[in-house]
């Protein structure tokens, strides 16, 4: 059979076989570690949730699956939960070993499983949502796409979804505009941020955010898109000087279940499941909108920061000229790329999906 399969075929084939053993191994250690520290539930459900350190993770995801279903349940049921980014399995395996079952309930990033699946990653291209509003229309409106195809394509139920905090440009030197950016290298998290940056003229660095620091300490990387508050955390105020608020994108995530390890909860658990776990994306969306506001605030050292370090930041905010030129870009440029990548099925998806909401057509014979 191998032979009959394109050379990369085979390569992913055997990537996630490898990737399976590493997962069901971490996930082995990680159950008998959370024995060793809580007490065992009457029904253990483990949990690979969404990004360390951050507070959709620390302050919502962990809290509910190790404490608030105990509490929920009566004692009846419980869960251990890790962050996907510390359980030695790439984010862009996630969806894969979800469907595989390795992985019976977890978080997965869109835009890394959108490296495989690009119609996914339909909700969060760059350029798309300027503001949270227009984010829960546009997931509002892709959302039933989403849940049929991860049930019917990958036997995953979707059970949430989980938006980060805007990713905005932090710049060694000054930017007021966008047009600043042009002849600047800017670190990019994924192609659709790469496609948005080139159409500014400025030069795209892939990097991984664990990277970020580094690249830009050795001055390979002059400006970067990451999250206002993430970007705080990893004390990228104390190498760069200017914040340019326009939301570039955001990162979604979902979160489901292998499709057999969810018929095989007992009913009460999965109807409690689905009375709370829309709670719990509520709680995280509105989380990511104060994390936004905070991770600006405290870049810029004002006196409404909360969690974060005061640093001293200039913050220049989107003109209604750059707001055309953003939507300029997105409509010519960014959405041109990605259906050229993606192929036909993208375009039908988005003008079936996001494009009536957004006024905005998938571009033709590309």
């Amino acid at each position: 059979m191998i032979r009959a399969m394109r050379s990369g075929e085979v390569s992913s084939a055997w990537r996630r076989v490898l990737w399976t053993h590493v997962a069901v191994l971490f996930l082995a250690f990680a159950a008998t570690n959370s024995k060793a520290q809580q007490p065992a539930p009457a029904q253990g459900l483990r949990i690979v949730g969404g990004l360390a350190s951050v507070s959709q993770y620390t302050l919502h995801e962990e809290r509910f699956w190790s404490q608030d279903l105990r509490r929920l349940s009566g004692g009846k049921y419980g869960a251990s939960i890790v962050p996907f980014n510390q359980a030695g399995v790439p984010g862009q395996e996630m969806l894969n070993l979800m469907r595989l079952g390795v992985i019976p309930f977890g978080t997965a990033l869109l835009s890394q499983i959108s490296n495989e699946y690009p119609e996914l990653g339909t909700p969060d291209i760059a350029g798309l949502n300027p503001d949270m509003p227009t984010m829960r229309r546009v997931v509002a409106a892709f959302r039933p796409y989403l849940e049929k195809t991860l049930r019917e394509r990958h036997g995953v139920e979707l059970l949430a979804v989980y938006v980060y905090p805007a990713q905005v440009i932090f710049c060694k030197r000054t930017v007021t505009r966008l047009s600043d950016l042009a002849g600047r290298r800017v670190r990019v998290s994924g192609s659709s941020q790469a496609d948005f940056v080139r159409a500014l003229n400025g030069v795209p660095v892939f990097t991984e955010f664990a990277e970020l620091m580094a690249n830009m300490n050795s001055e390979n990387t002059e400006c970067a898109i990451t999250g206002a508050m993430s970007g705080n955390t990893l004390g990228l105020h104390k190498v760069t000087n200017s914040l340019y608020t326009m939301p570039i994108s955001w990162g979604l995530a979902v979160f489901g279940a292998n499709t057999d390890a969810w018929n095989a909860l007992p009913e009460d658990l999965k109807a409690l499941l689905k009375t709370e776990l829309p709670k719990l994306e509520a709680a995280v969306w509105n989380e990511s909108e104060r994390d936004t506001g905070n991770g600006i605030a405290c870049n810029t050292g004002v006196a409404s920061c909360m969690k974060g370090t005061k640093g001293a930041m200039v913050e220049a905010r989107p003109s209604a000229d750059d707001e055309r030129r953003r939507r300029e870009i997105f409509a010519t440029s960014v959405l041109t790329r990605w259906v050229q990548r993606c192929g036909a099925v993208c375009a039908e998806v988005w003008d079936q999906t996001i494009g009536p909401i957004s006024g905005i057509k998938a571009p033709v014979g590309q």
